[in-house]
């Protein structure tokens, strides 16, 4: 009888520790990301900061910088500024920056932009559905995306000015 308990509590101590093994290694050395380099990109619409919709299909045959962002990500404000310098050299060159804020309120986002004066697109994602679809946890994220609205690259974490030049020139279409 005790031989018995002790098979059934052995076997059950095993099933739990395989759960939390599985668990574990799911939530932190997965792939999670939605979005994966070759596959094409999920389409969106949100209103920009001027009241515009931005529908990432109308950017077809441009090649598009995503960055997912916050005001309040130390990584995030230090880019922005190297984006906004590199905005119009390259977008001459057929490459668009869209910006799509994480959920924060239309005003902090305003002041923010304008504090760096900003010109690119910038977007709020109110309720994270975009910033869900493509499977973005760590911010800052960036995806690039090619003219044909195939990604690219995938980025997670903050960009030096020659990262941000180099992810651009990437994205280039290639009829430009």
């Amino acid at each position: 009888m005790k031989q018995k308990r002790l098979v059934m509590r052995t076997s059950v101590l095993i099933l739990i520790g395989a759960a939390l093994a599985y668990t574990f290694y799911s939530q932190f050395f997965m792939d999670q990301s939605l979005a994966k380099v070759g596959e094409e990109s999920i389409n969106f619409a949100l209103t920009d900061l001027s009241g515009e919709r931005i529908e990432l299909s109308d950017y077809e045959g441009k090649g598009v910088f995503l960055n997912f962002w916050g005001t309040f990500c130390p990584p995030c404000e230090k880019e922005m500024p190297i984006m906004e310098e590199l905005y119009d050299e390259y977008k001459e060159k057929g490459v668009e920056i869209i910006a799509v804020n994480v959920n924060e309120p239309e005003l902090t986002v305003e002041r923010f932009a304008s504090r760096y004066n900003l010109t690119f697109p910038i977007v709020i994602d109110k309720g994270r559905s975009v910033t869900n679809a493509y499977g973005v946890h760590p911010l800052p994220t960036t995806i690039l995306i090619n003219e044909h609205g195939t990604v690219e690259h995938v980025f997670e974490g903050g960009m030096t000015e020659s990262m941000v030049r180099d992810f651009m020139e990437r994205i280039i279409p290639e009829d430009q």
